[in-house]
């Protein structure tokens, strides 16, 4: 079932290392723009980069040659990208390499984007970081480093709200929930922690057995009753189990990819699931129902899927790997309602009820026809068993 994609062309130097999706709204636009962030981890005589490229949703495709680019080193090691994060506003974003976090501004034209560094230097020193996000309010934004050090600012005064030093051994995957109270965070040892942003502190850990490793993790997005879903893996075995967040419970597990998982994500509007495996096999599931309606197979022959990101406005997605880059995917999943075709569907059945009760109104007999005011007969009376009424005197006095 694999529809689209292609790899990243080698323009800016080496492979993509991490990609992004950019959602900006434009009050002059009827519709909200969408770009792709990538990171470029840099070759021979290529420094590493980060680009930013237009989306065709119709062609289902980038733009050919990036709209902006920023260097982002002199092409050593500690300079390559590991991450991005975009803020949900869509006009800044956060790039993760081996020395620290890098800030971008972007500021974008009616026909050109540019990309303007900015000077962090909370985060610029933090070393190397495996998981990085922002909430979908965009008011805080959480780090996860290998050194287990775990961090969460208010966005964007970078008051610090949480400063962990050991929260995990060290960090597998993170996420933060839909309305931003709870962070979810895993670690390399199998373990899970639940985080109260708020309050600063840990809340709770995980049930899990001893035999039992707890690896990627998001939140619902889909505004309903919220849950969480990991992926589980025992011995061989890969599960993605639903935990309730109003008592942490497990309420259901389901054995989806059938391999070990390398990657989890959910889309925006909380309907999808994907899942990566380590032999770069992904799959699209369908939440209401916790069925697979998309599998594309060797989209990463052989090298481990590092992250899927969901486009924002279409059923897309943009999966890297260390080996082959990053391949553009389109979902063959039913194809959702938009807007317009749901007013038009309400316009419908309005004029078809009109048209309805016309045709009964104008079809029908005596029932609706019925005389009005003084042409109204008299209603029959039987002198079997009452008289009739005695008209009552009509004059005012």
């Amino acid at each position: 079932m694999d529809s689209g994609g292609g790899e990243a062309s080698a323009a800016g130097g080496g492979n993509v290392a991490c990609a992004a999706w950019i959602r900006r709204r434009d009050e002059k636009a009827a519709a909200a723009r969408v770009f792709v962030a990538y990171g470029w981890a840099g070759a021979a005589g290529s420094p590493p980069a980060l680009e930013v490229l237009g989306f065709d949703a119709k062609e289902c495709a980038l733009s050919p040659e990036p709209l902006a680019r920023a260097v982002l080193g002199e092409g050593g090691a500690g300079d390559a990208p590991r991450g991005i994060a975009v803020h949900p506003a869509g006009d800044e974003l956060v790039c993760a390499t081996a020395k620290g976090c890098r800030l971008f501004k972007l500021l974008f034209e009616e026909f050109s984007v540019r990309i303007i560094p900015r000077d962090t230097p909370s985060l610029e020193s933090v070393g190397p970081q495996k998981c990085l996000a922002f909430s979908t309010d965009g008011a805080k934004f959480a780090i996860g480093g290998e050194d287990a050090r775990l961090r969460i600012f208010h966005w964007p005064s970078m008051n610090v709200l949480l400063d962990e030093p050991k929260a995990h051994k060290s960090f597998r995957d993170m996420d933060i929930s839909l309305d931003s109270e709870f962070l979810v965070s895993t670690s390399t040892d199998g373990s899970a922690r639940i985080w109260k942003i708020d309050e600063g502190a840990p809340l709770v850990n995980l049930t899990r057995s001893s035999d039992e490793k707890i690896e990627c993790c998001r939140f619902s997005r889909d505004g309903m009753k919220p849950f969480l879903f990991c992926t589980v893996a025992k011995g061989s075995k890969v599960v993605t189990v639903v935990w309730n967040i109003s008592d942490w419970k497990r309420i259901g597990y389901k054995r989806l990819l059938g391999k070990p998982i390398s990657t989890l994500s959910v889309s925006l509007d909380g309907k999808y699931l994907a899942l990566g495996s380590h032999d770069g096999d992904f799959c699209a599931v369908d939440v209401k129902k916790m069925e697979v309606s998309h599998w594309s197979k060797k989209a990463h022959l052989g090298s481990p899927v590092t992250s899927i990101e969901f486009c924002p406005t279409e059923r897309v997605v943009i999966s890297t790997s260390n080996q082959w880059g990053a391949e553009l995917t389109k979902l063959n999943v039913p194809a959702d309602w938009k807007e317009w075709q749901l007013w038009l569907v309400l316009l419908a059945l309005f004029l078809a009820s009109a048209a309805l009760f016309y045709m009964f109104y104008e079809c029908s007999d005596s029932f609706w026809k019925f005389p009005m005011g003084r042409n109204q007969p008299a209603k029959p009376w039987s002198v079997l068993k009452e008289s009739p009424p005695v008209p009552e005197d009509q004059t005012p006095w």
